[in-house]
């Protein structure tokens, strides 16, 4: 039934001919074609977005900060960004115009990944031994909530600073007892370098008090002013292409991998399946539907922030999220 409007408006468009052109939304991705952007290909491929009138490309970026200054300059309208790193940005520059308008990852992908033949099991368990975490990582930036959150004694830990290609290779030959990261980036790297799965933890900090969100749908405000009905048809056609991809990971997957020849589909297919269970499919997403928030917990995240960071002015949680652009949470029930 989600899918018949949808090609009802496709039809439309069809018939309409060059008398309707179609607005162009370009959207700027957090990091490389992996597994999680598989419901915006799928968007493409199976013609959601065009039947929402939109010509949409999507843009590889380098990390969780990189689509946010691309969509506050309105280089690009629609970007894909952590929400943290959003809230800080904005605190920074009050008056750029962005702001997130749709919660992808219910919960953030931030994680304690460690060795149970080395002791990791519980978050205590990294007191008296050795935490790999590159400096620029975002899980490392969140450790200090979690360490608070669960009274860990950072005096007690010892923190090596490593790269982002050492990272794994560093745990997998035991030189650190766990390492900073995103779950399923981490937990698949080290898995991949011959350390069975059974011998990893993985402490998603959303399960162990840390309140943040993840990543979140960003919007040009200036633009969404002019456009709103295209933010709405944008933020549609990706609830239709995340439906595809839980209906079907491994299509998801291929279209991913006619972008890009050399993707090894067999881990891909896993990252986005294990982001799909652990991040994107929580059990407030199959309640409530995807892309909204939760307000208290919206709260509770700013205070957490606050912990590691000093707000130039009150933070008002409006500012930061603008929920109106979201169709009816009855199209966006994932069950």
């Amino acid at each position: 039934m989600f899918h018949k409007p949808l090609a009802t408006a496709a039809a439309t468009i069809l018939l309409a001919g060059p008398a309707l052109a179609q607005t162009n939304m370009p959207f700027a991705l957090d990091w490389r074609f992996e597994g999680p952007s598989a419901p915006y290909f799928l968007a493409i491929d199976n013609g959601h977005f065009a039947a929402q009138g939109l010509s949409v490309e999507v843009t590889a970026g380098q990390g969780s900060l990189d689509a946010i200054p691309k969509v506050a300059t309105g280089a690009f309208p629609v970007g894909f960004a952590d929400m943290a790193s959003l809230i800080k940005f904005i605190d920074q520059n009050p008056d750029a115009p962005v702001t997130a308008v749709m919660m992808f990852y219910d919960k953030p992908a931030f994680a304690i990944v460690g060795r149970k033949s080395l002791g990791i099991e519980t978050p205590k368990d990294l007191e008296g031994r050795v935490l790999g975490a590159p400096p620029p990582d975002g899980a490392w930036a969140q450790f200090p909530i979690f360490a608070a959150e669960n009274d860990l004694d950072t005096s007690a830990i010892t923190i090596e600073p490593v790269g982002f290609p050492t990272r794994e290779p560093m745990l997998a030959e035991g030189q650190v007892a766990a390492v900073t990261g995103f779950s399923f980036t981490s937990f698949l790297g080290t898995s991949r370098l011959g350390v069975p799965e059974d011998d990893l933890t993985v402490l998603l900090m959303a399960d162990y008090g840390v309140d943040l969100y993840g990543n979140a749908i960003i919007v040009n405000t200036d633009f969404a002013a002019a456009n709103p009905d295209a933010v709405t048809g944008f933020l549609t056609a990706v609830v239709a292409g995340l439906r595809d991809t839980v209906a079907d990971p491994a299509a998801g997957v291929a279209a991913i991998a006619a972008r890009n020849p050399a993707l090894d589909s067999g881990l891909e297919e896993r990252r986005l399946e294990i982001a799909l269970r652990d991040n994107i499919l929580t059990d407030w997403v199959m309640e409530n539907g995807v892309g909204g928030i939760d307000d208290a917990r919206f709260a509770r995240s700013i205070e957490q922030i606050a912990m590691t960071y000093e707000f130039n002015t009150e933070p008002d949680p409006a500012r930061f999220f603008d929920a109106g652009f979201l169709p009816d949470a009855s199209l966006r029930m994932m069950q």
